[in-house]
Parts: structure tokens; C-alpha cells; sequence
């Protein structure tokens, strides 16, 4: 694979074909307002080039600016994503704060005819983290672009966290990782060592999927993927042209010993919609993967997150590249000598003159784990 740098865009040449990776722009500038953002990159398209985006304001005190001790606000662009409005306030993130049991995070955003549904995370206030564990997950629907919203609704029985979700031919499919702690320690470390926010694994804890064919209005369960959830955490899914739909988690390193090191993508396939799985052999991955966020862009995919390297806690942004969204090639590491990227989420948009690029939202760090939020621009040829 080859690549190269200009001063407006880095070029990797891939397995999925030419990516040209735009630079970053800063869109929420925290370190000036001594805030920062754990979490909460939601974004959707509701109308041809009109966007909502979402980002947390967090503290910059609480853990060091890696909680999710905040509120929500969301930008608006009538432009395809070139430029923002000034931010607004999620009124009901507000209200949750300050009653103090819990705060939202905004996971995912999806529109369908208009109809704008964000889905929320319910992170409890018992750990200086703030987010584990968590409460079953809610989600809020505004028919008029964002101006108002309703109250927020259950989305599931199930404490937990959404990782993703993607609109298919009128029909929104939802993923959450069904357990209410962040990882799940294989059963052999259990107890061995002290684990960070993770729980010995049992059987109920799994990936489920979720289906509303109403635009939001109520969502059901439709299947279990055939992800390991043992190390296992984030998630993310995509449809590819045929219709089959792919599921991805990758491995987490719950302690100082865990056999799961960082590198390894699981990958689970259904070609029905998601009713039934059959899994996929792992894909190892040269520089590894956290918080692993997939989308079809041109021909091929694209995957991008933080590497992994063996550090800890991951280091730097990293792409890759495929032409079938199974095998991916070694990518490339932007800024690896930062720790940045904690978390990232993107968005799929066409021109008038129909090219694709993906706007890329994700937070990098600006002293230690305080965060601001970045844009970057990708397209694939």
C-alpha cells in the first residue's frame, strides 16, 4: 500500500481503492471554553444537505475530562456539512443533569422521511467515569429538523450501550451490546486480577438487533449477532449492496494479562435481515482498532477508530481500507504521537453532482483526556 501527504490531504492507497483523507478542521474548539466532549458524535442527514450534529460539553475536571459528566448540544448545516450554525442546548440533556441520577450521550442518529430519531445513552453518576453502569438506553424524535422533540421513550428492556445504527430500504436497524458494564472479562480472568470497568461474563450478555419499520416509532428485537462478547465491546454495522449485512466488535484488553489484545476484529454475517448470523473468522488487524465505526464509501469501505499500537488505552486515529467489508488492509495512522481519537462516528453524503464523501466526526485530545472535536472529509476512488 502506498501513501502520501499534501497540504490540504493524505492519499492511501488501499485495498479498497484510493483514499484521499481530508485535514482536520476543528468544529468544537473545548480547550478555549476549558470543556471537553466524552462521547456523543451523533449525526444524521433529515433533508438533501441539512444536518444535525451532536457533541457532548463535559467537564474538564471530572476524570480528567473523560467522563461523561455533561450535557448535549447539536449544530445545524444547510450546506452538506461546509458550515455550522451556533450550538444549541438538548433541552431534555439539560434537564437529566440536572436532576443528577443520570446524563445522555448521544450514540446515533437516523432519519427516515424526515423524521429524526436520536438514540441515548444513560450513563449513572456512581463511578468518577460516570457512564457504567448503564441504564436501559432511550431515544427522543423531533418532526420538525430539530426544533422540538419529544420526551424520551425506552428503546430496549435491556440495560446497555448502542453502537450503532443504519437505515436499510425504509427500515432502521438498531445494535446494542446488552450489558450494563462496558466489557465482559473472559471467564478465565475473572477474578484474577482488578478489572477496569469490566464484569465476568454470562451467558445473557450479548449483541442484539433491533428493527423499527415506522421511522422510530417503536422499535423490536430481531435477532442475536454471532459476535464474541468475552473482551468484546463497541460495534458497528453495514449493508452492503446484495442486501447482507455485516456486524463488527472489537477485542478489548479488560486487564494487564487478557489473552485479548487489541488487534483482533470480530465479524458476523446475515443475509436475511438479521434474523440469523453465522460468524466469520476474526480479522486480525495491523494496527488494531477501538470504538470501530464502518461505512460504504465509493466502491470499497471504509473503517476507522483508534489504533490500538499495545498501548493501554489505544493511540492515534487510524483508517483502513476493503473492497468487500470482511477483509481489511494494514491502514494508515494519522498523528500517532497523540493520544487522540477516543471516539469517532461518521456520515455518508452526496454531493449534487452525486460523489460521495464521508464526513468523519471524532474527538482529539488537547491535554491529557480533554478533548475537542474534529471534522475530516474522506472520499474513495
Amino acid at each position: 500500500m502506498e501513501c502520501h501527504n499534501s497540504k490540504r490531504e493524505t492519499v492511501w492507497k488501499g485495498a479498497g481503492g484510493t483514499l484521499h483523507i481530508g485535514e482536520p478542521e476543528l468544529y468544537v474548539d473545548n480547550q478555549s471554553r476549558k470543556r471537553s466532549g466524552h462521547m456523543s458524535h451523533a449525526m444524521t442527514e433529515y433533508a438533501p444537505g441539512k444536518i444535525l450534529a451532536f457533541n457532548s460539553n463535559c467537564s474538564a475536571v471530572r476524570f480528567h475530562g473523560h467522563a461523561a459528566f455533561g450535557f448535549l448540544e447539536f449544530r445545524r448545516s444547510e450546506d452538506g456539512g461546509r458550515t455550522w450554525s451556533d450550538p444549541r442546548i438538548l433541552d431534555w440533556s439539560m434537564k437529566v443533569l440536572l436532576d443528577g441520577i443520570y446524563t445522555f450521550s448521544a450514540e446515533k442518529a437516523v432519519s427516515v422521511d424526515g423524521v429524526i430519531t436520536v438514540l441515548l445513552l444513560r450513563n449513572t453518576q456512581k463511578r468518577e467515569i460516570c457512564c457504567e453502569p448503564w441504564l436501559t438506553p432511550m431515544y427522543i424524535r423531533s418532526f420538525d429538523g430539530g426544533e422540538t422533540w419529544t420526551e424520551p421513550m425506552e428503546f430496549s428492556k435491556y440495560p446497555g450501550r448502542i453502537y450503532d445504527a443504519q437505515v436499510f430500504d425504509g427500515s432502521i436497524y438498531v445494535l446494542e451490546l446488552c450489558n450494563e458494564w462496558f466489557v465482559a472479562a473472559p471467564p478465565e480472568l475473572a477474578g484474577k486480577e482488578k478489572m477496569d470497568n469490566a464484569v465476568p461474563w454470562r451467558e445473557d450478555i450479548c449483541y442484539r438487533l433491533f428493527r423499527s419499520d415506522d421511522a422510530g416509532e417503536t422499535f423490536s428485537e430481531v435477532g442475536i449477532p454471532d459476535l464474541d462478547t468475552k473482551g468484546y465491546a463497541y460495534g458497528s454495522l453495514q449493508f452492503r449492496p446484495d442486501g447482507s449485512l455485516l456486524a463488527y466488535a472489537c477485542c478489548i484488553p479488560v486487564c494487564s494479562s487478557s489473552i485479548p489484545d487489541g488487534f483482533n476484529l470480530g465479524i458476523a454475517l446475515s443475509r436475511d435481515l438479521g434474523k440469523t448470523w453465522s460468524r466469520l473468522p476474526v480479522c486480525r488487524l495491523d494496527k488494531g482498532i477501538r470504538n470501530v465505526q464502518v461505512s460504504r464509501l465509493g466502491a470499497g469501505y471504509v473503517m476507522h477508530g483508534r489504533a490500538f499500537l499495545g498501548a493501554p488505552w489505544g493511540k492515534g486515529l487510524v483508517m483502513y481500507t476493503s473492497a468487500d467489508g470482511i477483509a481489511w488492509d494494514e491502514g494508515i495512522l494519522l498523528e500517532p504521537e497523540k493520544q487522540g481519537c477516543y471516539y469517532s462516528n461518521n456520515l455518508l453524503l452526496k454531493d449534487a453532482d452525486g460523489k460521495e464523501r464521508l464526513l468523519v466526526q471524532y474527538s482529539d485530545a488537547y491535554e491529557g483526556s480533554r478533548v475537542n472535536v474534529m471534522h475530516r472529509i474522506l472520499t474513495l476512488e
